[in-house]
């Protein structure tokens, strides 16, 4: 088997930038030329963006690309398929399924979200109502999801709902890819505490979803969903950053640049979140080169919990350091953006924003019971509800 060098990458790069000039090339063109030769993201296999190559080595592509000032696919704006999607994808979906899908969803032709919790099913995900039943071809999905992000601009998303209430709750559901623009979906905007909304409530009515677009087998979809999980969260907190990257930057240089703000306290709580920023960063590092050995295990569980922390610390500690001014919010509008920004805007706007990153793609409590359980082999807590039929259990 050829081993694909970084070398043979800079060659490839080079002739895609000969045959579809980034100046003169549309931008949609450009990105699936990209994806066609296989530079989209090299670890994936031959024929769907990539080459087999080492994950490690897409750096090598886009930084040859970044310099000849090549279009991206603008990644904040299509994370969840990316980061979520993809892999799952890749790992459960057919082969018709990988080359309908992988593509426009990486050229950000078709944004995705994800319908997975609801109201009465967040932490506790496998206790899960929306029910599909199937009726010939086809699947006939009903319930209410809720903290979608994206909904309102996605083209598919990635479901979980219930085949099977006879069985215990973590058996008898399935994941399917659904159409959100399919008739019985309804998104509805959730206006959050920092007056936008990025997320949503997304009601499904008899929504007729294609065996097709069944992710793995009747019943194993809390099996496929663990894949997509354990991705949600490298994604959310194992990015690749730069030293001072993020809002530690954000606040170091405001501590440079304003030293009539400065006290003695101040000063020993920024050292002390500066360090654990950049333990974290080189944690997120050592976590990528495993990533590149093979899929993400519960040491995103960590990553994303500390994100969550460190972002709360972090954003609290500008808002005091900037007194009164920190007080200060902008913007209080209601909007939709298109893409979640964690750091983005005024210090007031990052500190209420902040305070979702300890519930959205799991809670800091949940991660901290992965963590215990898989990481560290402590004891699992109770459950009395494993071997029950979730048609039996309380609600």
């Amino acid at each position: 088997m050829t081993t694909v060098t970084a070398d043979d990458l800079r060659e490839r790069v080079r002739a895609l930038l000969a045959e579809h000039d980034p100046g003169s090339t549309d931008r949609d063109d450009f990105l699936r030329a990209r994806f066609d030769a296989g530079l989209a993201w090299v670890h994936f296999p031959v024929g769907l963006g990539g080459l087999g190559a080492p994950r490690g080595l897409q750096a090598v592509v886009n930084a040859e690309l970044a310099d000849a000032e090549a279009p991206d696919n603008n990644p904040p704006r299509i994370g969840i398929g990316l980061g979520m999607a993809a892999p799952t994808i890749l790992k459960f979906g057919t082969d018709e399924q990988k080359h309908r899908f992988l593509r426009p969803l990486w050229t950000g032709e078709e944004v995705w979200c994800q319908l997975f919790s609801e109201p009465g099913a967040g932490s506790d995900l496998a206790a899960l109502g929306t029910r599909a039943v199937r009726d010939g071809d086809d699947w006939v999905v009903t319930g209410q999801k809720v903290w979608t992000s994206g909904a309102h601009s996605a083209r598919w998303a990635i479901l979980i709902a219930r085949t099977d209430p006879d069985l215990p709750k973590h058996r008898g559901i399935t994941y399917f890819v659904c159409d959100m623009s399919a008739p019985g979906v309804e998104v509805r905007p959730l206006r959050q505490i920092t007056g936008e909304a990025e997320f949503n409530e997304v009601f499904l009515t008899e929504v007729r979803i294609p065996d097709a677009h069944r992710l793995g087998e009747v019943g194993d979809g809390w099996r496929v969903a663990q894949t997509t999980l354990m991705n949600e969260r490298v994604a959310i907190g194992g990015g690749a950053m730069p030293r001072e990257g993020g809002l530690i930057g954000i606040v170091a240089d405001t501590w440079r640049k304003r030293p009539e703000l400065r006290t003695p306290d101040l000063h020993d709580r920024l050292l002390r979140l500066w360090v654990d920023a950049e333990v974290s960063r080189l944690a997120g590092e050592r976590l990528r080169q495993q990533l590149a050995a093979g899929a993400p295990g519960p040491e995103g569980s960590a990553m994303k919990l500390a994100f969550a922390r460190l972002n709360q610390a972090i954003s609290g500690l500008e808002v005091e350091l900037l007194g009164e001014e920190g007080l200060r919010y902008e913007e209080w509008t209601m909007h939709r953006p298109d893409i979640v920004d964690f750091g983005g805007r005024d210090a007031g706007y990052r500190y209420l924003r902040a305070k979702g990153n300890s519930i959205e793609g799991g809670t800091s409590e949940i991660l901290r019971n992965i963590i215990s359980e898989r990481v560290l082999g402590l004891p699992s807590e109770p459950r009395n509800d494993k071997d029950i039929a979730w048609k039996d259990l309380p609600r």
